[in-house]
């Protein structure tokens, strides 16, 4: 008998752990992988939400939803994540940087459970020009500089080297951020 409840204990602890690495968006059904650092839960992919408004696919194929995700600009994104996550702020984005350069741990594998996956959505800027994809990942914060101005957090890689940075005014005085009607990448973090 105490090898069954020792084996039926196991398996719920083992089922409750496992089902905290998938969310389902309860919206569109879409099921995304997430992983959690310092007890704060992340989505390990790029969202993939389709708004009325203020979002675009890469190069307008819908095809490279599944891969990229969407690019949402600022006002859109403050509003996007599902019901309980929220936009991270510049802060959350830099405790998840210095967590992950801390342990070398960015990974671009999808399969890597421990990875955050950057995925190299690039950007679509203001102008309307669809840039830098499979170069670089930029993702907005919640983080509000001006009227027309947000932080945001990006990955590049240069010359196959990873460059991190949050574009973050109390680091740099005449840091203005960028545009808000810029497309990027949202990530999602649980309340």
């Amino acid at each position: 008998m105490k090898k069954i409840l020792s084996a039926f204990t196991f398996l719920i602890v083992f089922t409750a752990l496992h089902s905290q690495d998938k969310f389902t968006d309860k919206r569109d059904g879409t099921v995304y992988r997430t992983i959690t650092f310092n007890g704060i839960s992340w989505m390990a992919e790029n969202l993939k939400f389709r708004t009325q408004s203020g979002a675009f696919f890469l190069d307008n194929d819908t095809n490279n939803i599944s891969h990229y995700g969407i690019l949402y600009d600022w006002k859109t994104a403050k509003d996007v994540c599902p019901a309980g996550w929220h936009l991270p702020s510049g802060a959350e984005f830099q405790t998840l940087s210095d967590f992950l350069e801390q342990r070398e741990s960015w990974g671009k594998v999808i399969n890597d459970p421990n990875s955050f996956n950057i995925q190299f959505g690039g950007m679509k800027d203001y102008e309307g020009n669809f840039t830098e994809m499979d170069e670089s990942g930029y993702y907005w914060t919640s983080t509000e500089y001006d009227k027309e101005n947000a932080e945001y957090f990006s990955y590049l890689l240069i010359n196959d080297m990873p460059v991190i940075d949050i574009s973050r005014k109390d680091d740099i005085a005449d840091i203005h951020g960028t545009e808000k009607n810029n497309h990027y990448s949202v990530r999602c973090v649980k309340n």
